[in-house]
C-alpha cells in the first residue's frame, strides 16, 4: 500500500475493504418489524436464522395459547391474501407538485394524491408512530360506492393502470355490487389491510374514527377489534346525519355510526382530560357574585356505599338533614365537606332550601374539558354540508358527485375529542373525499391559533366533469378556497405571522419509483439480460427531477415529506441538509474526495449519495466509506 501523500490523501482500495451499503428503495417490511417486535418480548422463541419457535414461544406463554381447532374470531374469503398484501412492500413513491400546492415552503400539511393501500404503505417508515387522529369516511358498500383495486398483488401497477400512466393489462378499478357472491368479503378484504397500516402510523395517544352505515358497521366493529383489540374499543357517536324523512322508505334512517378506537386506551383511562370536550360555558351562571367567576352546581352524591362518606349533612337555612340516598354516598368524606363548605363551593339549590350540591368553576371546566355523549343530534347535517360545498364553489354549483359530504364541525367534534394539545398534532385521511377533514384542521387553527397538521390522502377518481376531472382535483380545489375563506386580515395569527403554514399545503401524487430497480424476474436470454444491463446504466427513470430523487430518498430514508431541508454548496457541488445534518444529499455527479471530505466535516448522523455520482471509481467509493467512518458517521448509503 502507498504512503498518504497530498497526491495521494487516502490509501488504494482494497479487495475487502467495505462498501456503502445501499439505500432501500421498497417500503417497510411489515412482517420483519412484527417478528422482531414478537422477538423482543419473547427472545427465548427466537431462532437461529431469526425466525420464530412457535413451540417454545407457547411455553412462554403458558396456558394463554388457544390450540384448539374451533375458535371465536372473524374469517372471511381472501383474509389470507389480506395478509400477503400487507407483507408486499411497495417500490412505489410519492412525487412531489408544488406547482398544484398552496405555500409550499412553510407548510407542514399534504394532500396526496394515489391509491391509499399503497400511500399507507410508503408512510410506514416515515411516519410510524406519529399520527394523532385519523378519521375516514370510507366507502359504505351500498352496491355502487365502492372503488377498490381488483389485482391485489400488483396493486401499484393497478393504479398506474387505473390513472393511465401505462398500458392497462387487465386491471382496473370497479364498483362492489350486490351480484357479487363475495359482496360482504370484498369489502372487508378492502378495508383490512388499510386499517391494519393504519394502525401502525398512531402514536401511543392515538384515536381512528371511522364512519359507517347499518350496511356494514357490524363488520366493521369486528374488523376494528381484530385490528386494535376490541379492549381498545372507545365508542359509538350516532350522528344524526339528515333530519328529512323519505316517506318511501319502509325506515327512514336518520343516522350514521362514528366508530372509535384508541391506539392505547389505558393512556386515556389514564389521561381522561385528554379525551374532552372543550367546555363552551353553556350552564354556567355567577348568581351569587363568586370572586371566582361563573360556575354550575354538580351533584354531591356518587354511586356505592363508601363508610366514611355517609355522614349526615345540616342545611343551615332551612335546618333539614340529609343523607344519601340508599346505595349512594357523599362525593367526599365529611373533613374534605367541612373544607368545601368554608371556601362556600357548597350550595342548597338556587334558593337555599334544597340538598347540597357542589360548585365547579368554570375555569376549573376549561381545564377539563366537556365529556361527549354518544348520540349527536345538535350537528350540521349532510344537507347543510351539501349546501355550503356549492355555496363555496359559487357560480359553478359545486361538485355534483358529492352526495353526502361530511360537514365541518363533525369532524371537528372529532379532531377536538382526539387531539388534546392542539400544537403539532397530525391528522390523517386517506379517505380524504371532498376534503372536509382539511377545511376541519384549518378552520380549527384558525380558532385557536393552533398548529394541527393534516394528510389526505384521495384517489384520482374520474368525476365525469371537465373543469375537475377527478375527485382528488375536487379535494385540493376545496382546501384551496377553504384557505381563501379562513385567511383573516394580514398580520392575524392565521394569516401572516409564525403560523402561516397552516394555511398551506403541498402536494405529492404516488408513481412508480424513480429509480428502475432490477427484475429478478427477467428470463435467462441473453437479450433479456442485455436489456436489463441497459436500463441500469442510466438507473434513473427518464424525466424524473432533483426534486423527484430528493423526496423519495428523505420518504426511503425515514424522514417527514415536510423535514426543514437546507441547501449548501460544499466544495461546489449542492447538498441537501435536512433536519438541521441529520441527513446529509448529495445528488451531483461527479463526486471529489474533496465534497466526501467536507460533507463528513459537518458530521452528519447519515449521508446518501448517488451511486452514479461515484462514477465506476471504487476507490473513491471506499476512500469515502472510510472517511465517514473516522468522523464517526455510522451510516452512509447510495442509491
Amino acid at each position: 500500500m502507498k504512503p498518504r501523500t497530498e497526491a495521494n490523501p487516502m490509501p488504494e482500495a482494497t479487495a475487502d475493504a467495505a462498501a456503502p451499503e445501499k439505500l432501500a428503495l421498497a417500503s417497510a417490511d411489515i412482517a420483519r418489524q412484527k417478528r422482531e417486535e414478537l422477538l423482543r418480548l419473547f427472545p427465548e422463541a427466537g431462532t437461529e436464522g431469526g425466525g420464530v419457535d412457535f413451540d417454545q414461544l407457547r411455553l412462554a406463554l403458558g396456558d394463554s395459547v388457544d390450540v384448539g381447532r374451533e375458535r371465536y374470531g372473524m374469517h372471511w374469503p381472501g383474509k389470507a391474501q389480506c395478509f400477503k398484501t400487507i407483507q408486499t412492500p411497495s417500490m412505489g413513491t410519492l412525487r412531489p407538485c408544488p406547482e398544484e400546492s398552496v405555500n409550499w415552503d412553510t407548510t407542514e400539511n399534504m394532500i396526496i394524491e394515489g391509491d391509499n393501500l399503497e400511500v399507507l404503505k410508503l408512510l410506514q417508515k416515515s411516519y410510524l408512530g406519529k399520527v394523532k387522529v385519523i378519521y375516514i369516511d370510507p366507502p359504505y358498500n351500498t352496491g355502487n360506492d365502492f372503488i377498490y383495486p381488483d389485482n391485489y398483488a400488483e396493486s401499484l401497477q393497478t393504479y398506474l393502470s387505473f390513472t393511465g400512466q401505462v398500458d392497462s393489462d387487465g386491471r382496473r378499478f370497479g364498483t362492489n355490487t350486490e351480484m357479487d357472491g363475495r359482496f360482504h368479503s370484498n369489502w372487508m378484504r378492502m378495508m383490512f389491510p388499510r386499517l391494519y397500516l393504519a394502525r401502525n402510523l398512531l402514536r401511543d395517544d392515538g384515536v381512528i374514527f371511522v364512519s359507517i352505515s347499518d350496511d356494514e358497521a357490524h363488520n366493521l366493529r369486528h374488523l376494528m377489534d381484530e385490528v386494535f383489540g376490541e379492549d381498545n374499543f372507545i365508542g359509538c357517536f350516532v350522528w344524526n346525519s339528515t333530519k328529512s324523512v323519505t316517506n318511501t322508505a319502509l325506515v327512514s334512517v336518520s343516522h350514521t355510526y362514528n366508530l372509535v378506537y384508541a391506539r392505547n386506551k389505558d393512556y386515556f383511562v389514564e389521561h381522561r382530560s385528554h379525551f374532552r370536550l372543550p367546555e363552551d360555558g353553556s350552564g354556567f351562571a355567577n348568581p351569587d357574585n363568586d370572586p371566582r367567576g361563573p360556575w354550575k352546581a354538580d351533584p354531591f352524591q356518587v354511586g356505592g356505599e363508601r363508610p366514611n362518606q355517609l355522614y349526615p349533612i345540616t342545611n343551615p337555612k332551612t335546618g333539614q338533614t340529609y343523607r344519601p340516598n340508599p346505595g349512594a354516598s357523599w362525593k367526599n368524606d365529611f373533613t374534605t365537606f367541612q373544607r368545601l363548605m368554608a371556601e362556600n363551593r357548597i350550595v342548597f339549590g338556587a334558593s337555599g332550601e334544597a340538598g347540597p350540591q357542589r360548585k365547579r368553576f368554570l375555569s376549573e371546566a376549561e381545564d377539563r374539558g366537556k365529556v361527549a355523549k354518544t348520540l349527536w343530534d345538535e350537528l350540521d347535517t349532510t344537507t347543510n354540508a351539501t349546501r355550503a360545498l356549492k355555496e363555496m364553489f359559487g357560480d359553478e354549483a359545486g361538485p355534483s358527485v358529492f352526495d353526502n359530504p361530511k360537514p365541518v364541525d363533525l369532524v371537528q367534534r372529532m379532531i377536538q375529542l382526539g387531539a388534546h394539545d392542539p400544537n403539532g398534532a397530525i391528522i390523517l385521511d386517506f379517505f380524504a373525499g371532498s376534503g372536509t377533514t382539511g377545511h376541519a384542521v384549518l378552520d380549527l387553527n384558525a380558532k385557536d391559533s393552533g398548529r394541527r397538521q393534516f394528510i389526505l390522502v384521495q384517489l384520482p377518481e374520474p368525476t365525469g366533469r371537465k373543469d375537475y376531472p377527478t375527485i382528488a382535483d375536487i379535494t385540493k380545489e376545496r382546501v384551496r378556497r377553504a384557505i381563501k375563506q379562513l385567511l383573516p386580515q394580514e398580520g392575524s395569527v392565521f394569516g401572516a405571522s409564525s403560523n402561516a403554514g397552516g394555511a398551506g399545503f403541498r402536494v405529492f401524487r404516488l408513481d412508480q419509483s424513480s429509480f428502475e430497480s432490477w427484475n429478478a424476474d427477467t428470463p435467462r436470454s441473453g437479450s433479456a439480460l442485455e436489456e436489463q444491463m441497459e436500463l441500469h446504466v442510466e438507473h434513473i427513470r427518464e424525466g424524473r427531477t432533483e426534486d423527484d430523487l430528493l423526496y423519495e430518498i428523505l420518504l426511503k430514508s425515514g424522514f417527514p415529506l415536510t423535514t426543514p431541508i437546507e441547501t449548501l454548496t460544499l466544495a461546489s457541488k449542492k447538498v441537501y441538509s435536512v433536519a438541521g445534518g441529520a441527513l446529509m444529499l448529495c445528488l451531483e455527479r461527479p463526486l471529489t474526495l474533496e465534497v466526501i471530505r467536507a460533507i463528513a466535516d459537518k458530521k452528519p448522523e447519515r449521508v446518501v449519495c448517488l451511486d452514479a455520482g461515484f462514477a465506476g471509481n471504487d476507490q473513491l467509493k471506499t476512500n469515502a466509506v472510510q472517511t465517514f467512518k473516522t468522523k464517526g458517521i455510522g451510516s452512509f448509503k447510495t442509491v
